[in-house]
This record gives structure tokens, sequence and C-alpha cells, in this order.
């Protein structure tokens, strides 16, 4: 039996228990389901209260249920929604009961939206603005992804491929017409003049965006430094809570340790690591290993150090900023200001007091905001999005160039791009993403 025979289900509301608890099915007995658990089949989209019973009559909860029959549901499918009280045994006999009826089965992880994509009601740059929408955890990553879902870079890539499919035909036709005096001449005008319309309005988009896609996984920012220097004490003032282990002892953090920040809207992720320096101690060089491995893949580095003496740690590609910390001890001159040693600021801070943390936060912020670029009118939120819009615009580029070397050239190279846009979109092979996509949503959408 083919998959889309059978009828999934699934909780698609949160964790048990809780006030209400939301069983989803859909597939083409969703509706045989319903009418077998309600006693009948109410008015489609209209809420109804009504008594769950099982196979033996045997109540199960007093429920409101809704009914969405195809095609006009959210998967494209018929859809019922059961919409219980929230308690685990509710929900387990529910589930039993929907278990033992004939072509019906849970379903897998993200299989709704599957089922919603493969149905025509979303395209992929949407599917994967309902993954982000779902996994957002600050505003900016929020609204990122709500742009996303109402279809913003789906519409775009739309049109941009129906005008290459258009200046495909242009070209096309002046090659069937090679007989016709200056229609080949005019044809190919034409299409040239909308295909570098289009590609100035592609390259506007990538050039836009700065860092737009990375917002899903958010800033890395490690605090290295050698032992002693506060790194510790600084990751909890940053958290505004003990998250890490305080000790004047050396080699105390040896592991890496990391929390989660919303700065402003940008999600940045902190993390401290083990104090570098050399040890004959086996659990402590893991410790420094993974401590140098994760500085070198770090967005920034904030090297905490009692002086201004240059670090070979601080010599990488990575940007790095002087923490000089431990303000508070006995020293001459010595206030809570940011200042420039070359290229990096140098921020004097006391980790134990807070003095100073409040101006590195700024700081970080700044960082953030020139990091990401502007998002707020973003279209690309994903690595893959902006490969396949580089793709587009490099045949774009040599549909042009080919132009001098023969049409039937210029048309392949179109061919290519709308190809490309059409895998953006979901539409052409793209069998190899749709399972890595697919199945990082949770159960029930």
């Amino acid at each position: 039996m083919h998959p889309h025979d059978q009828t999934i289900f699934a909780l698609s509301s949160g964790r048990l228990p809780s006030a209400i608890a939301i069983v989803r099915l859909s597939g083409p007995h969703a509706g045989i389901a319903l009418q077998m658990l309600a006693g009948k089949l109410p008015l489609p989209r209209m809420a109804t209260r009504a008594l769950l019973r099982d196979g033996n009559g045997e109540p199960i909860d007093d429920a409101v249920v809704l009914w969405f029959p195809g095609p006009a549901s959210a998967t494209g499918e018929d859809v019922a929604e059961l919409h219980v009280h929230g308690s685990r045994a509710v929900v387990a006999t529910m589930f039993s009961v929907l278990s033992t009826m004939p072509q019906m089965r849970p379903a897998e992880p993200g299989e709704f939206t599957r089922r919603a994509f493969e149905n025509g009601k979303i395209d992929l740059t949407e599917a994967e603005g309902l993954d982000d929408l779902i996994h957002a955890d600050t505003d900016r990553q929020r609204r990122q992804a709500l742009r996303q879902l109402k279809g913003l870079l789906g519409d775009k890539a739309r049109g941009w491929r129906e005008q290459i499919i258009e200046a495909t035909a242009l070209i096309e036709a002046g090659i069937d017409f090679a007989d016709e005096g200056d229609v080949p001449a005019e044809l190919m005008a034409s299409a040239l003049s909308r295909i570098e319309q289009l590609l100035a309005e592609i390259e506007t988009v990538l050039s836009a965006q700065g860092r737009a896609e990375r917002l899903r996984d958010g800033l890395t920012v490690v605090i290295a430094g050698p032992p002693n220097a506060g790194k510790s004490t600084l990751m909890n003032q940053l958290a505004r809570r003990e998250v890490a282990i305080v000790s004047p002892h050396a080699g105390t953090t040896r592991d890496v340790i990391e929390i989660q920040l919303d700065l402003q809207g940008y999600p940045v992720t902190v993390i401290d690591t083990a104090g570098i320096r050399e040890t004959d101690d086996p659990v402590e060089q893991e410790g420094v290993r993974r401590a140098r491995d994760r500085a070198a893949q770090a967005d920034l580095v904030l090297w905490l150090s009692e002086d201004n003496q240059p670090e070979a740690e601080r010599r990488s590609e990575v940007p790095v900023w002087l923490v000089r910390n431990k303000i508070d001890l006995p020293r001459p001159q010595e206030t809570a200001t940011a200042t420039v040693q070359g290229d990096a600021p140098v921020f004097a801070i006391s980790a134990r007091t807070g003095a100073g943390v409040a101006g590195l936060l700024e700081a970080l912020i700044g960082f953030a905001r020139d990091f990401f670029g502007s998002t707020e009118n973003g279209l690309i939120t994903r690595e893959r999005q902006r490969a396949l819009l580089n793709e587009t615009v490099a045949a774009l580029r040599r549909s042009v160039t080919a132009v001098d070397l023969g049409e039937e050239l210029a048309a392949e190279e179109l061919r290519i791009a709308a190809l490309a846009l059409g895998r953006l979109l979901g539409r052409v092979d793209v069998e190899d993403v749709l399972d890595v996509i697919f199945r990082e949503f949770c159960i029930g959408k």
C-alpha cells in the first residue's frame, strides 16, 4: 500500500499533561475515523462538541471536533482534529483506538507538512519557514521565519522562473524563425533585456542579505584565555545565573559549556572553554584541545586576561577582542572602559562585580547587528537557498555571454537557471533534500 493511501494521526499540540490536546488526522480515512469516534460527521470547518467513543461504545472523552474535507485543508487531504482533554490517559486511549482502525498509522516527523508540500499547498521555502518558526528562540528569528512562511521568497522565485521561461521561449522562437529576416534579432534583443533585468534583481537580493541565513543558527562567541582569567565568572555574568563552576584553582573548567543568549533579538551562543596552557594532565589537555577547536570555529573570540600581552591564541582569522578582567583589584588608574588595540577593541571589566560588562554586552549587540546585516527585509534564510540563487545567477550570466556563440547555448543556460529555481521551490530534482528537511520537524507537524 502506498503511504498516501494510509491515514496518519499524531498529537499536534504541546507536551502532556495540558489543558487541551489536539490529535490531528490526515488522509482518505480521516472522515471515517471521525464518524466512528463521534457518531456522525460534523459540518465542515465548524467546531462541534462530541462524546468520543471507542469501538465497543465506551466513552473516551467529551471533546470538540473539527472536519476539514480535502483539498480545502492544511495538507490538501481530508483532515480531522480532535480537541480532547490533555491528560496522558485520554491521549493514550485515543491513540490505542485509532491504531486499531484499518489503514491508520502514527505519523512520522514532519509528515503532515510533507503531505502539504506534495499536494501543492506550500512550496519548499514555505516548509523551511515553518520549520524555522517552530524552532525560533528570539523575536528576530520569529519575524524572519514568518516572512518565509508567508511565501515571500517562493513568490519571488516563481516570478523569476516564469520570466526565465518567457525569455527562453523568445530565444527558441528566434531559432525557429531564423529565415524571417529581422525577427530573430528582435526576439533576441527582447530576451536579453529581460535576462539582464532579472539578473540585476536577483543579484540585488543576494548582495543585500548580509548573513541573514545565519540568524537561524545564531552567532557563536567563545570565551578563551589562560587559566584563572575569570572566564567562568564572566560566563555567569552574561547568563545572569550560575552555569559554570568558579574556583580559584587552575584547570577547573575542562569541558565546553554553552549558554544561549537573546541580545535584542539576536541569538548568540556563548561558550566557556578550558584555560589554555601547557599541562601534563591528559584530561586538561583534552579540554585545551577542545577550547582551541571551538575558538577556531567561532564568529568572535573574547580573550580574557589580566594584561595587554599579545597571545598566540589571538593570532587567527577569527575576530578577537581583548577583555582585561579583574579591574576591581588594586591597580594604578584602571577603569571600566573600552579602548582599541590595533583593529580590535579592548575592554576593561570586572567579571566578579559586573563593572564594564554592560559595555561589553552593548558591543556584542553591535557586532551581531553588523554580522547579520539587514534581516528585516531578508528573503534568504538558508545556505541551500543562497547556493541555488547563486547557481541561477551564474547560469544567467553564461546565457548572456553565450549569445554570440549560438542561441542554442543561451537557451540551454536559461534552462539550467530555471532548473535551479525549480529546485529552490522543491518542484524538481529535490528528493535527496526532502528527507533531510522534513525529518527535522517534530511529530504532528
